[in-house]
């Protein structure tokens, strides 16, 4: 008779992705990961198959969590200009209020696991390629609709945009400048003028 899982799938996988976010993969160990996630070994390789396994699938809810809140965002905000804007005011204010100066999830991957992990650049490039065309296909509904008068190429600012979201994550976690990363964002905004 095969065992009845006493947790929510889901949940931990939550739990492990908040704990590899701000340990790191490395410094994560198997322990940290039973007495967080408040589950035996067992149960931990017999639903995700182990640390690799489960570190991969708590990056791809990270992954696809961020995602959607940023379409999310985004339907929720007519003009572009404004969208963006605040999209960089809310990573700053994220960034200065977290306390453990996690940064991104995403960043932190690419900083600690590349070049070393070939499955991992591909999730990785996945991840730009998503976002890229996220912030393009905004900036596209923004020119269409005459919000933007930019003659400068969408897909080379939906890079940019999608660079400097994540470079704000980065700078984020030695001593985040409001002014500093404020200023960076009024100038890159100005290519939509």
């Amino acid at each position: 008779m095969p065992r009845v899982k006493l947790f929510d799938e889901h949940e931990v996988l939550t739990k492990a992705m908040h704990l590899f976010w701000k340990q790191g993969y490395s410094a994560t160990s198997v322990q940290d990961l039973v007495t967080c996630l408040g589950i035996n070994r067992a149960s931990l390789y017999d639903t995700f198959g182990g640390k690799d396994q489960l570190f991969k699938k708590s990056f791809e809810l990270y992954r696809k969590t961020n995602l959607e809140g940023v379409i999310k965002f985004f339907e929720n905000r007519p003009n572009v200009k404004v969208g963006f804007s605040e999209l960089f005011d809310n990573a700053i204010k994220e960034d200065i209020l977290d306390k453990d100066n996690k940064g991104c999830f995403v960043v932190n991957t690419i900083t600690e696991l590349l070049p070393n992990d070939d499955s991992l650049l591909i999730i990785l490039e996945k991840n730009k390629q998503d976002f890229e065309k996220v912030f393009y296909e905004y900036l596209k509904k923004g020119k269409e609709s005459g919000q933007l008068k930019t003659t400068h190429n969408l897909k080379s600012i939906a890079t940019l945009f999608y660079t400097l979201y994540n470079g704000i994550r980065v700078v984020s976690k030695t001593r985040p400048d409001k002014k500093e990363s404020v200023d960076a964002i009024t100038i890159a905004l100005s290519l939509l003028s």
